[in-house]
């Protein structure tokens, strides 16, 4: 079975940017906002996925991930999903771990999120300076979520 096990951090400052390896603009969409089955269309530059995730359980959950044709993901995009999220992700190597970063635009301006994915749930890591509150498991900050509860209507 696929599996991902993620934790979720805000930023603070953009020193980070300095430090990213690559950039990538991707684009996203729901088919699926199902909280137990999430099913998501999304362009990074010019290649495009479908990705099923399962319910969060700690920091684990089920998630399958397929590249589609660009094409046929464009085209979903615009025609089956309500929103859509539109990010730029700055990847940051740091202490032996892949640190991505998400810039938000659009409806979830001002909104910067670093992740990063784990062998395991017990896994220590170092946080980078510019990490700051832990987010992980709260909702809100799911692209699932953002989706439906943009960012800017937060405040």
């Amino acid at each position: 079975m696929g599996k991902e096990i993620e934790r979720k951090f805000l930023v603070q400052g953009r020193a980070f940017e300095k430090e990213a390896t690559k950039t990538t603009t991707l684009k996203q969409g729901y088919l699926s906002l199902d909280p137990e089955k999430t099913v998501r269309i999304r362009t990074q530059d010019n290649t495009a996925f479908i990705t099923i995730k399962g319910k969060t359980t700690g920091y684990t959950r089920a998630e399958y991930e397929y590249e589609i044709p660009y094409a046929d993901a464009v085209e979903m995009l615009e025609n089956l999903c309500r929103t859509i999220i539109e990010k730029v992700r700055f990847y940051v190597d740091y202490d032996g771990f892949m640190w991505e970063v998400d810039v938000f635009e659009g409806d979830n301006e001002g909104l910067v999120v670093a992740e990063i994915e784990l062998p395991g749930e017990n896994t220590s890591f170092s946080k980078p300076p510019w990490v700051a509150e832990e987010v992980t498991g709260n909702q809100a900050y799911y692209n699932a979520s953002l989706v439906q509860h943009p960012y800017h209507q937060w405040h």
